[in-house]
């Protein structure tokens, strides 16, 4: 299995992707998140001048954020840096949106969105809407502003159904966020695969696209005797829990079905955590004491929210057998790359992802 890694925009960050690259993993991420992080694109765009082969994927923007014109002159003016290494995550901005207090997109728009951003970033026209005027729109420019020659590679970030038959209808890839779940991903893969089989074939259907999937996760490697659930684990997951617990305590109100499937310890830390932020479920401001430091580094007072069941389900904690164990099904499952979220120390992190992984490919070659 491939390896990469998904980081904040913050200044430093195209050091992070020098690193990488050095290490040999396939791909280097940067969070779209306005409201809690730097801006992906700026952070991208110095990765690229200070890289010659990893790839740089947005991860992920949304037509909440930005409008196809203007997300599609980003991508492709990171395609003139770092011609042919650009991916681009596309999705209905479901954290994103609610860092504004506001629901997701709907996955109509993410699909229209993602077909129009294919269309300009391959220099063909589409079709672009403003309330009732509709224009056709392309790039009034070419050669050294942007780069429409060299392909950009796009996912869907995808938990269920309805974004996996976007990325099938699109024929782009899957990028999913803490699902580990080997036989959610074979729905996901099946509902893809169906959508594909039944999206016309005419001009307009995208080329070059690649089917590659993605799952964004944590990773740590147990020392001898180490408690997999102890303060070091807790630490280096606990962004990933928090941020499902966040979600549990945001939604619980208007769209409750998510927080109904939380077992009573996991619906009793959603209470604590809305209690420690000061905030209720149903507070219209709720949005800005749940989510400051959104996929950062947690609070040690915060530990005790990091339940075994929530970290079992999102990261990967374990021996090296245990972890190798666990890609194994999770390559089985049709995941082609395992992209970490480190916070605690990430240039040490990505070396053991490195490390893990080569050894892996070594075992078995």
């Amino acid at each position: 299995m491939r390896a990469g890694v998904v980081v904040a925009a913050e200044p430093g960050v195209e050091d992070l992707a020098v690193q990488a690259e050095e290490l040999g993993l396939h791909s280097f991420w940067v969070n779209d998140t306005p409201m809690v992080q730097g801006d992906a694109f700026v952070a991208l765009s110095l990765c690229a001048k200070a890289t010659s082969r990893i790839r740089l994927g947005i991860g992920v923007t949304s037509p909440a954020l930005r409008s196809a014109p203007a997300a599609a002159s980003g991508l492709a003016s990171l395609n003139g840096l770092a011609p042919g290494r650009i991916i681009c995550g596309v999705g209905t901005g479901n954290t994103a949106r609610r860092t504004l207090g506001m629901r997701p997109t709907t996955a109509a728009q993410l699909e229209n969105f993602t077909a129009a951003l294919q269309d300009l970033c391959a220099g063909r026209s589409t079709e672009y809407r403003e309330g009732d005027r509709v224009r056709d729109i392309r790039f009034l420019h070419a050669g050294a502003h942007v780069n429409t020659a060299d392909p950009i590679e796009f996912v869907v970030a995808a938990l269920g159904p309805r974004a996996a038959a976007v990325a099938g209808r699109r024929g782009t890839g899957l990028i999913s966020f803490g699902l580990l779940d080997p036989t959610a991903w074979q729905a996901l893969h099946d509902t893809r695969r169906h959508a594909v089989q039944g999206a016309p074939r005419d001009s307009g259907s995208p080329t070059g696209s690649q089917a590659d999937s993605y799952v964004v996760t944590s990773l740590h490697l147990l020392d001898e005797n180490e408690d997999p659930h102890g303060d070091a684990a807790r630490d280096a997951t606990g962004h990933l829990v928090l941020s499902l617990l966040a979600y549990a305590a945001d939604t619980a109100a208007d769209t409750p079905a998510f927080a109904d499937q939380l077992g009573p310890g996991e619906r009793e830390a959603v209470r604590l955590l809305l209690d420690r932020r000061g905030t209720t479920a149903t507070a219209p401001d709720r949005h800005t004491k749940l989510y400051p430091n959104y996929l950062g580094r947690i609070a040690p007072q915060d530990r005790d929210l990091v339940l075994p069941s929530l970290m079992n389900a999102l990261a990967l904690v374990g021996t090296r057998d245990d972890l190798l164990a666990r890609i194994a099904i999770l390559e089985h499952a049709g995941i082609d790359e395992l992209l970490i979220q480190p916070v605690i120390d990430p240039p040490t992190e990505m070396a053991q992802l490195a490390k893990l992984l080569t050894s892996d490919a070594a075992r078995t070659e």
